[in-house]
């Protein structure tokens, strides 16, 4: 009987030290800020997005234009625009990117994807599951070499943070 309310004691302190409730003064950080069902998206100004990605094709073809795919590339993948929600933006900002990858040779991929940083290699992933989509109108066996050099430099994390990602292009 003494081992019972011994444990009834420590189960007791246990309680009292876990119902802290608002008093929390402990906490540094609100960890309830970051639960999934109080998400918010980060505000952007679409027109400012469109005019960026309209400007961005332009000169991701005078690069293609010129023969300097690793330019284009680059290009293509600065600054896309995941955080508006218009569709046309992403829609548009999609095919620039993948006419740059379905343009370049498949002898240049393995140059252009090692002068990549490793945000960079997750935005192209992105782009190349977008691709890989819609068969219809990009070539896969293209976006599937893509793919695979990217994994190579980048390792399976690329596709891993792709997938969980909230962000899309």
């Amino acid at each position: 009987k003494r081992g019972h309310s011994t444990t009834l004691g420590i189960m007791a302190n246990m309680a009292k030290r876990i119902d802290v409730g608002e008093k929390a003064q402990h906490r540094r950080l609100d960890v309830d800020a970051f639960d999934e069902d109080r998400f918010i998206e980060e505000e952007t100004s679409d027109a400012n997005a469109g005019a960026a990605v309209t400007a961005r094709a332009n000169e991701v073809k005078a690069f293609l234009n010129k023969n300097a795919h690793k330019d284009a590339v680059i290009k293509a993948l600065e600054d896309p625009p995941v955080n508006t929600q218009d569709a046309n933006i992403k829609s548009t900002n999609a095919q620039t990117v993948l006419e740059a990858l379905t343009a370049t040779k498949s002898a240049d991929i393995p140059a252009i994807v090692s002068a990549l940083n490793p945000e960079q290699l997750d935005i192209l992933m992105k782009y190349i599951y977008r691709g890989m989509a819609s068969p219809e109108k990009f070539n896969t066996a293209v976006l599937l070499a893509w793919h695979e050099k990217v994994v190579e430099a980048g390792g399976l994390g690329t596709i891993v943070r792709v997938l969980t990602g909230r962000k899309t292009v």
